[in-house]
């Protein structure tokens, strides 16, 4: 999506991308050195938000002399700067906004699923509290395989995959891996391995380690079993259990196998503590957060507007938020997902026809998310491109997103594309796995 004639045009625009706090590729994170006591922050990095990050970015853009910012476009947490931004900054500064595939706050159900991983990491014991030495690299890697099924659909992951086998090697411990490299794709780290000649057999008595209490085993010979052409109780004798074959070796499936590479992909480009710092930053996300609205005969921000209406008033006598449910009323919201007044009169106060985007089979942030966005930002509009790869897609769908973007920037700022040339535009295939595997190389990847 960058290049000449993309929506990405470093030709009309002066593109800036910054990284967050928190993030070992961020300016400051857990990795950093604490001068007193000369070791890195660890656990003990401080908390940061959303809104955190929109401060330092802006020191960066004052100090490059930035006046203003022709759009904010950012998708899932980038999502969230997004909605921020206007928010955090003097109005009129940003012009325009894209956010996709995100939320007005992080949802229970992303939080739930953060707590899923941050409990996957720190179930490791090397990780210690977070002060470890050494990367928790089952945790960091188990973390990384919660996250990735977030990021996909059921779907893509039965039509990229299905039950293909992938081929196995046997180790007798995972190898350590110090870079990508090292990564064997056909070698996951092996489960315990199954004693395939072992008979099923129940023991005659299982004993503690200290032998103070025992398990006997139930006599089942006796228990009544169901029949198949009658829904009452037989007390017909059941044989032990045996088997008479050995068992077929345990296989190992291609989506295993692609988690697992994408596990241990990740352990050479993240740090454990940046990844609960960045999760709990995520749950701290609600743009209503400390923004109360006006009360109802004071506010207008959250009624139907006009598209050139972005600001919210507290000098009309008119009733805003608690009447007005949307500021775009041709777009559909679910009741019961339906935003507060606090929110609604935060929505009301971004620029005017934002484009919002979202993914139909995003399961992380879902489509009424989107659709919620855009309901309550005067003249938005919202775009739900149809895709099977979830959340994902927003990083997939290039040539989509890249003619959505494209067409709505020339609508919205077309004193830059005055003087237009003919520009022969690239194509939008992958030509390198991306850093974190969302975009891949056919063939590069394991599966």
């Amino acid at each position: 999506m960058m290049g000449r004639g993309k929506a990405f045009d470093p030709a009309r625009f002066f593109i800036i991308c910054l990284n967050v706090l928190g993030s070992p590729y961020g300016t400051a994170s857990p990795l950093t050195m604490n001068p007193e006591t000369g070791r890195p922050y660890g656990p003990d990095f401080p908390p940061t938000t959303i809104r955190d990050d929109i401060r330092i970015h802006k020191l960066v853009l004052d100090r490059l002399n930035i006046s203003s910012i022709a759009a904010v476009i950012g998708g899932s947490m980038g999502g969230m700067h997004v909605l921020e931004w206007p928010l955090c900054t003097p109005p009129g500064y940003v012009r325009h906004i894209v956010p996709l595939a995100t939320s007005v706050s992080h949802s229970a159900w992303c939080i739930a699923w953060g707590e899923a991983q941050r409990q996957a990491l720190c179930a490791d014991p090397t990780f210690n509290d977070g002060w470890y030495d050494e990367q928790p690299r089952a945790g960091l890697a188990a973390a990384r395989v919660c996250a990735m099924l977030t990021y996909r659909s059921r779907t893509s992951f039965g039509l990229k995959f299905g039950r293909r086998k992938q081929v196995q090697k046997l180790e007798s411990a995972p190898k350590k891996v110090e870079k990508v490299e090292d990564v064997d794709a056909l070698t996951p780290p092996p489960s315990p391995l199954v004693n395939a000649s072992r008979e099923l057999e129940t023991p005659a008595h299982i004993s503690s380690p200290d032998d103070s209490t025992s398990i006997t085993p139930i006599d089942t010979s006796t228990i009544p079993r169901r029949t198949e052409t009658s829904s009452s109780f037989s007390p017909t004798p059941t044989p032990a259990l045996r088997r008479q074959e050995p068992s077929p070796p345990v296989p190992i499936f291609s989506a295993q196998s692609y988690l697992r590479y994408q596990g241990q992909k990740f352990l050479a480009r993240f740090d454990a503590n940046c990844f609960i710092h960045i999760t709990h930053k995520m749950d701290t996300h609600d743009i209503a957060r400390g923004r109360p609205a006006p009360p109802t005969s004071l506010c207008t921000c959250a009624r139907p507007a006009s598209p050139a209406s972005s600001s919210c008033s507290s000098s009309s006598s008119e009733c805003g938020c608690a009447s007005y449910p949307s500021s775009s009323p041709d777009i559909d919201v679910d009741p019961e997902l339906d935003a507060d007044p606090d929110t609604r009169c935060a929505l009301a106060r971004l620029p005017p026809r934002a484009l919002v985007i979202g993914i139909s089979s995003d399961n992380l942030f879902v489509p009424a998310e989107q659709r919620l966005i855009a309901a309550h930002i005067p003249g938005a509009s919202c775009v739900l491109l149809d895709s099977i790869d979830g959340h994902d897609g927003f990083l997939l769908e290039f040539e989509a997103m890249n003619r959505h973007i494209l067409e709505f920037l020339r609508r919205e700022e077309p004193g830059i594309y005055v003087g237009e040339v003919k520009e022969e535009i690239e194509g939008f295939e992958v030509r390198k796995t991306s850093v974190f595997g969302e975009a891949e190389v056919e063939g590069e990847i394991p599966g």
